[in-house]
């Protein structure tokens, strides 16, 4: 039965490919070309009135990322409104990511892509759904795509609360070289070139190499390597892309540390309680794509491989689960291989007078591993907490019909059908097991404008992510031993929202999003006890405001606020927060990039508010508020860029929880504290660059 609904989604697929055109009668305007991919994007995209189907959808492209200072790769993703990406242990490793009010972990329930490609790692040693952008060379990403809300049917698992999609470059105007330096052993370069290669065809190839030993009082030493090789051949309908995509990076880390400790002076806010914490990681991945766009319809093909792998070494509590070799734990991801492809057909159709677009596709993903979590000392083995080999396949149709009955009211209609099978081998045969789940999430958006300018939405839709393929079959923990129930492969998950875009004047593109959305339930797995913690469903309502005004072609300003209220359901209302929900969120920048040589710099404020630490409210975290700046001189194709990030040296936290740790002397049961990682110092970068 599974895999006759893998074989349909295929079959549906090739058989809208093979439809026959539209009548004469239906037949579109030859002047139109039918895209599947959005329109280039140079900066942000300021109007999108008629053109997409929720107030929060929106493009960011290239001009406008590259003056912003930043700490970290991921930290592209915060031109999402709302979005906060941070850090709670080494730089290899996954950024901790907030929006809509979900604490995401690394990734679960925000779906990341670049090129199509997911980046979210399903059943993953440290967290499912882990999406680590470390990876990522800013200088070669060329825009940024992203759609919050579950209203889209091309958005399949870990979108409830949105998606993404990196866009990387295709080719270089000029050959890019850049060099900085900075505080705490920060070095960085740069380097990357395109070139005719064939009829039609362009070559680009870029690198980084990265070193950093942080303001920590254990040097992190990290040392990252990034790699691109993209080809790309251009017809006169069609465009064909391979990309490969390699990265490798080692690091020393500093994870959270217990306030108590701080404030007893056993340690300064940049020190650490286990020296031998860290780790290692590498993905190599290729991407072959194809797209043909006509005047009577068009298609895309993504077909992707990739091979990752994770060595980390972490430690949260010291001494509370074993006082004789502490709780240092090691979590290996050895050599997961990942294949998948996505198809997609859109056809235009004549109906009531009007011209309707469908748009059918199908996404099929496997992935293939063993997962290993270690109780190590040292990182010596004290004993094997659990082994597990894995298969997942995924496979999701979805069709999209979007229908202009007016000029003033179109609707978005999608349907989406997912199905997943879970093949798991432990070391304990009791965890030992198969499974499999579907799912169908139909989606609705109604669009009514513009009125000068303009344009209202309303969008509504059923969207899923599912859980860690251990959790599904696991009938026995392994860390205590006690028999525990096996959960639900996918959770489903229900959000509405209202909507409306203006311009309210010329240059100034605004949107106000109020929102709604519920979760079945937030189960987690976590990787530090190697099971799965169930939790109960929850409510989050919010409003987000987001603001872009380009007061000339030199000057911009933007300003993005976000409301959330989250709440557990179906338990006391004195114990139905949500720990790690973030309430307040702004971001605010203001910038200045000249079209001829001169100065050019940018000024960006990122506040995140306080959230709760405890479901009871009890403990709440610190709010922080950071103000990054960069700015510099532009000369010819030479550019000479100051970066300082925390311009007034905020001794914020750039996470916060609360849980039972214990130290030597303390408590057998240990000692429930506020744990945190210090946001980083004021610190100063400088670099050269030619070409950018």
């Amino acid at each position: 039965m599974r895999s006759y609904v893998i074989a349909a989604c295929v079959a549906a697929f090739l058989a809208m490919s093979s439809a026959t055109r539209v009548g004469a009668q239906d037949a579109p305007d030859p002047d139109s070309v039918y895209v599947l991919e959005p329109i280039d994007v140079q900066g942000r995209v300021d109007d999108l009135t008629g053109l997409v189907s929720s107030a929060s959808v929106g493009y960011i492209g290239a001009r406008d990322l590259r003056v912003r200072p930043l700490l970290r790769a991921g930290e592209l993703l915060e031109t999402v409104p709302g979005m906060i990406l941070t850090q709670h242990s080494g730089g290899g490793k996954s950024n901790q990511m907030f929006v809509r009010g979900f604490n995401l972990d690394h990734g679960t329930d925000f779906s990341t892509k670049l090129e199509g490609m997911p980046i979210n790692l399903p059943t993953h040693a440290h967290g499912h759904g882990y999406t680590d952008l470390n990876f990522l060379i800013p200088e070669l990403v060329d825009h940024v795509e992203y759609s919050l809300g579950n209203f889209y049917a091309e958005i399949g698992d870990f979108g409830s609360a949105g998606g993404a999609d990196l866009r990387l470059r295709r080719s270089l105007p000029q050959p890019i070289v850049s060099g900085g330096f900075g505080d705490h052993g920060y070095q960085r370069i740069v380097a990357a070139a395109s070139t005719p290669l064939g009829a039609g065809g362009t070559l680009l190839a870029g690198g980084e190499l990265q070193r950093n030993d942080g303001p920590w009082d254990l040097p992190e030493d990290l040392q990252k390597l990034s790699g691109m090789l993209r080809y790309t051949r251009e017809g006169a309908t069609s465009t064909f892309s391979l990309l490969g995509l390699g990265y490798d990076n080692e690091w020393n880390a500093t994870d959270q540390i217990p306030m108590r400790a701080v404030e007893a002076g056993t340690i300064g806010r940049f020190g650490n309680l286990d020296e031998t914490l860290g780790g290692a990681t590498s993905r190599f991945s290729a991407i072959a794509s194809w797209s043909r766009a006509t005047s009577s319809s068009s298609q895309k093909i993504d077909v992707y491989g990739a091979y990752y792998e994770l060595d980390l070494f972490g430690n949260f509590t010291y001494l509370l689960g074993d006082p004789a070799n502490g709780d240092q734990t090691r979590q290996q991801d050895h050599g997961r291989t990942i294949l998948g492809a996505n198809l997609a057909h859109l056809q235009p159709f004549g109906l009531a007078g009007r011209e309707h677009t469908v748009t059918i596709g199908a996404q099929l993903r496997g992935d293939m591993g063993e997962l290993t979590l270690s109780r190590t000392s040292d990182r010596a083995l004290v004993s094997t907490v659990r082994s597990d080999e894995f298969t997942q396949f995924s496979g999701g149709v979805y069709a999209e019909l979007k229908s202009p009955w007016s000029d003033v009211f179109r609707t978005t209609f999608g349907l989406r059908a997912d199905a997943y099978m879970f093949d798991v081998t432990s070391d304990l045969a009791a965890n030992t097991g198969e499974s499999d789940d579907q799912m169908v999430s139909p989606k609705l958006s109604i669009a009514v404008g513009p009125f000068a300018a303009t344009e209202l939405y309303a969008s509504g839709g059923f969207g899923f992510h599912s859980n860690d393929a251990r959790g599904t079959v696991t009938t026995i923990d392994p860390s205590s031993g006690d028999p525990t129930e096996p959960v639900d492969a996918l959770v489903r998950s229900w959000g509405a929202e209202l909507g409306v875009r203006a311009r309210p004047v010329d240059g100034l593109n605004s949107t106000l999003a109020l929102w709604a959305l519920d979760l079945d339930s937030e189960l987690l797995f976590v990787g530090d006890a190697g099971t799965t913690e169930p939790s109960d469903g929850s409510r989050r309502i919010g409003i987000t405001l987001a603001n872009f005004y380009r007061l000339t072609e030199a000057w911009t300003a933007d300003l993005d606020v976000s409301f959330t209220k989250a709440r557990l359901l179906n338990v006391p209302a004195a114990e139905d927060r949500i720990p790690g929900a973030m309430e307040r969120v702004v971001a605010a920048g203001f910038g200045y990039e000249p079209l001829v040589d001169g100065p050019f710099g940018m000024v960006r404020l990122r506040h995140f508010g306080q959230y709760p630490l405890a479901e009871d409210n009890s403990m709440r975290s610190e709010a922080s508020s950071l103000v990054n700046l960069g700015a510099g001189y532009k000369l010819g194709n030479a550019r000479l860029t100051l970066q300082v990030l925390n311009v007034f040296d905020e001794e914020d936290s750039d996470i916060q929880y609360f849980y039972a740790s214990r130290l030597p002397g303390e408590p057998a049961e240990g000692v429930d504290d506020v744990h945190f990682h210090p946001a980083e110092p004021r610190e100063f970068r400088v670099s050269l660059s030619w070409g950018l």
